[in-house]
This record gives C-alpha cells, structure tokens and sequence, in this order.
C-alpha cells in the first residue's frame, strides 16, 4: 500500500504539472481563434460580434491566473467546452467520436508488437551469438530508427498503391452505412490492417532489443544455473525462470510506449486520413482551436499516466519483492 500510495502521489503531482503545461502551450502559439473567425468573416460581421464569439467558446480576457483557474474547473468537470473548428460540437463530443479509432490502432498495435517484439527477444536472448541473434537484434534497431512518416509513406506506396492489397485510407469504405454488420466491420479491420502495421514496425525493435537485453543480464544469475543443474526442461527455465524476470523492464517499456504511441499516432492518422484522436489534433491545431487542442493533450497525458500506473500495478504482482518492500 506505501508503494501504491507513493506513485499515486507522483502521478498527481506530474498531472498537475502536465495541466500547466497544456494551459500554457496553446497560449504560446500565434493567432487567436476568434481573431481568425473574425478575420475570415470580412465585413460580414459587425465589430461587437467579437466579444460574443469569444464568450460563446469560453476565451476570457483576464489575466491568466483567472483563465488558468476556469480551466482547471472545467478539467475537473470534464466540461471542456464548444469546439471552434467542429461548432458547435462540444470537445467532449468530438474527442468521444475520435477515442473508439485511436484505441483501436494503439491498443492492437502496441499488443501485437510487444508480444512479438518480446518473443523475438527471448529467442535473440536464448541463442544469443547466433544467426538470428547477430542480424535481428542490428535489423530492429535500424528499422526502430526510421522515422514513422517515412514507414508510413512507403506502406501506403507499397502495399496499397503499387500493389493495390489494402485501401489507401480512411477508416471505411465510404459505400457502407456504419453498423454493427459483418460487412462493416471486416471493412472497418481492412481499413485498420495499415496504420495498424506501420505502427508495428515503429514499435517492435524497441521491445526487442529491451527484452534480449534484459535477459541476457539474468542468464548468468545462480537461480538460472541451479534451475539448469536441476534438469529442468529447457522451455521451463527460458519462459518461467529467465523470461518472467526479465519482463520488468519490458512491461515499463510497454506502458511508457503506450503513451507514446497514443500521442504519436498524429503522423500515421494524418497519412492514413483516420479520423482518431492524432488527426483530431491535427485539424484542430491547424484551427487554432485552444479547447479542442487542451481536451486532446489532457486526454493524451491522463493516458500516459493510466498506463503507466497500470505497469506499477503489473509489476507489483509480477515482482514478489516490490510487495515486500
């Protein structure tokens, strides 16, 4: 419980510091999204039609202790207010619509890469010296590298273009009505196997080359050699002696990667046109829409912190030391 209650203090401390951060940076930026509503409307709008653009989207001009102060109370409402780019959708809503399709490629891509990214390592681990250890490890490490724009722009080249296999975006065929069909939703996973792939790609050395490393440190431990001595099978002390150690690292890893590819999936949704949270981001940026880009950075960063409170959970069952301490 100390434990516990110790990295919930850290996470609202670090929420609290991210909320600061989110208020400032839209703030920072150039140009004011009323300002710009007003600037393209010309003549069409009298003058006294600012100052109820921005009551009607919340942009007070006070100093920015009292905006700080009504932001923090509608983070707390989750009353996030109207959208200046989708009016007059609430930002709620909006990022309701977005959520379902973000999941979707993170959860299942971060799934996929890190059971096979582990795998791989286990087996890099294993044998290490060998083939595959000698050219898979340096493989993932050079793909890991590329940036996801430039994997991105060559599977839609690739695979959808030249070789036509999977559509070039969006999250459905345009034809279908949404519903839960089977039509629909094999529509749905066809339209998702791409954007799905390429974050695999982006995701897979990293877990890799942390679990081969991670292990190799505990293969020359006396609990792996006594297990040998024992005559344990092979596949027992590889999986439950020296793999179900070395997935600490690995699942810190997971959780923090989790985060991350839930605020760098932008780059893939921009190429893909996926309207998930990262396109949502995009196009509100491009707005200068301060609720929208706050609701969407705050859900970004509550994220993070969820996922990696959920390591600590996992590590706390998975390391009977931690429970001790």
């Amino acid at each position: 419980m100390s434990f516990l209650l110790r990295r919930a203090g850290f996470y609202v401390v670090a929420f609290v510091v991210a909320a600061i951060f989110n208020f400032l940076l839209p703030r920072l930026m150039p140009g004011n999204p009323v300002d710009i509503m007003f600037a393209q409307a010309g003549t069409v709008l009298p003058p006294e039609s600012l100052e109820a653009l921005k009551a009607t989207f919340g942009f007070v001009d006070g100093p920015w202790p009292v905006q700080f102060g009504r932001y923090l109370a509608s983070v707390f409402t989750f009353d996030l207010g109207l959208s200046v780019r989708f009016h007059p959708l609430t930002v709620n809503a909006v990022l309701m619509q977005a959520l379902p399709w973000t999941l979707l490629l993170v959860l299942t891509s971060s799934l996929i890469a890190f059971l096979l990214g582990s795998a791989l390592g286990i087996r890099a681990a294993w044998r290490r010296g060998g083939a595959f250890d000698s050219f898979g490890a340096p493989a993932a490490l050079m793909i890991q590298a590329v940036p996801p724009l430039v994997t991105s722009l060559v599977a839609l080249f690739v695979l959808s273009i030249r070789l036509k296999w999977l559509p070039t975006g969006y999250a459905w065929a345009p034809e279908l009505d949404p519903g839960f069909t089977l039509a629909f939703i094999g529509s749905v996973l066809v339209h998702a196997a791409l954007p799905i792939l390429t974050l695999v790609v982006a995701q897979i050395g990293g877990y890799l080359v942390t679990m081969r490393n991670s292990m190799i440190n505990l293969l020359g431990e006396d609990y792996i050699t006594l297990a040998t001595a024992k005559g344990l099978s092979d596949g027992r002390v590889r999986y439950a002696y020296a793999a179900r150690n070395a997935l600490l690292p690995t699942v810190t890893s997971f959780a923090m990667t989790l985060g991350a590819t839930f605020g760098g999936a932008l780059i893939t949704e921009i190429v893909f046109n996926y309207p998930g949270l990262g396109y949502t981001l995009y196009q509100g940026i491009t707005a200068r829409d301060y609720p929208l880009i706050q609701g969407q950075l705050m859900l970004m960063t509550l994220a993070m912190l969820t996922a990696n409170f959920a390591a600590d959970l996992l590590c706390l069952a998975l390391d009977p030391r931690l429970r001790r301490a």
